[in-house]
């Protein structure tokens, strides 16, 4: 088993699971520090909008550190703003400065950016038999934190004097030992560096093998932001419990993350493609499910599939991405993608509270389907590309 066999993938793996045990605590607890610090409703969620303006401002440089410095470098870089921003976030809490709050987010945001390339250097370790399964193993990584991060939070949200203070300072402990993680990584050297970086990243957008596998990626991660956000909305609205509800999100957690030892290696024997589109196929029955019924059984069957289409997409447009590029391309190739995916992530968690209100929790569902349809389209037309000689 490759997570055994190599070094690298283990650390990743690792790193993977402290990164979004700290995701999942800042999720669950960051909305709460804002509604109890703001001055004003209006600005209760302005610390999770700067941290996804973090991300969305972080995933360029760090692509382009990485290329021109090495994955250790930017991935040490990306942990250490994690632990410089919960810090200040604990400090924030503890003095009660609204500000700080608010701001320190955006270092956290760096971290997200930083940890979403775990996936891409672990392409980098392992040879083209192996590809999809080296990048599901590190995602699986996400396991781990779906069993161990609601215990941490719950543990240490009353560790100092003031509420929620020293689960941040948690959180900059765990991300502390993923930046010592990522000292240890084995860089794997430099890309070359191509002649100029001066219109890379328009011809790679003229690219359909390129535009094909942003997507597949970006379209799976926008559907998943948009429907998980939506559905602890949707079962308010039904009647049921906060508890129920968490419960849901926990199974979806484990979809997102359970089936990347399996969505791996079904990506190195039938190719990515065909993931891609089974990966929409469940999709698809995630919508049938959610549109049977308001129970708690519609709600939870419906999550728990929406994590595994997730799953799917993301490690199909990974895979494909890395075909379309040559080795000097890829810091820019890779940014293309996470920019993709963050934007869709932010316009899907913004617009989803005015979604449910207005439109209702079946339009939303149904809303994802033609988005589907044309991720596959442009993935399906991207095999009559011509695409670089020497990736």
């Amino acid at each position: 088993m490759l997570l055994l066999t190599n070094g690298s993938l283990r650390l990743l793996f690792v790193a993977q699971a402290l990164y979004w045990s700290c995701s999942l605590i800042g999720i669950t607890l960051t909305s709460i520090v804002g509604v109890s610090l703001a001055p004003t409703a209006v600005l209760a969620t302005l610390p999770l909008g700067i941290l996804m303006l973090g991300n969305l401002a972080s995933v360029h440089p760090l692509s382009m550190i990485m290329q021109n410095y090495g994955r250790r470098t930017g991935l040490f870089l990306g942990a250490l703003c994690g632990v410089a921003g919960g810090l200040l976030l604990s400090v924030g809490i503890y003095i009660g400065a609204f500000w700080l709050v608010a701001a320190a987010p955006f270092l956290i945001g760096t971290y997200q950016a930083s940890a979403m390339y775990y996936r891409y250097a672990a392409l980098e370790t392992v040879d083209a038999a192996h590809k999809g399964r080296a990048a599901a193993l590190v995602v699986g990584g996400g396991v781990l934190a779906a069993l161990i991060a609601p215990e941490i939070a719950a543990s240490s949200r009353d560790m100092l004097p003031v509420p929620f203070a020293g689960a941040y300072v948690a959180l900059a402990a765990l991300a502390a030992v993923g930046a010592l993680l990522m000292i240890m990584l084995p860089d794997g050297g430099i890309p070359v560096k191509p002649h100029t970086s001066r219109g890379i990243m328009r011809g790679l957008l003229r690219r359909s093998a390129i535009r094909g596998a942003i997507a597949v990626s970006a379209c799976g991660h926008g559907i998943m932001v948009l429907v998980m956000t939506a559905t602890p909305l949707a079962m308010k609205y039904c009647g049921f419990d906060v508890d129920v509800s968490a419960n849901v999100i926990r199974w979806h957690l484990v979809g997102m993350f359970l089936p990347a030892f399996i969505a791996g290696p079904m990506i190195d024997r039938f190719g990515a493609r065909r993931v891609a589109v089974l990966g929409s196929g469940v999709l698809v029955v995630s919508v049938m499910a959610a549109l049977s019924g308001v129970t708690v059984t519609a709600f939870l069957v419906s999550s728990f599939l929406l994590g595994i289409g997730w799953n799917m997409m993301l490690l199909a447009g990974t895979t494909l991405l890395g075909k379309g590029h040559t080795e000097a391309e890829r810091g820019h190739a890779q940014s293309l993608m996470e920019l993709g995916n963050g934007i869709t992530a932010t316009v899907a968690s913004v617009i989803s509270g005015a979604l449910i209100a207005g439109a209702g929790w079946d339009l939303i569902n149904y809303g994802v389907l033609p988005f589907l349809c044309v991720a596959l389209i442009m993935m399906w037309r991207a095999r009559q590309d011509q695409i670089p000689a020497n990736v």
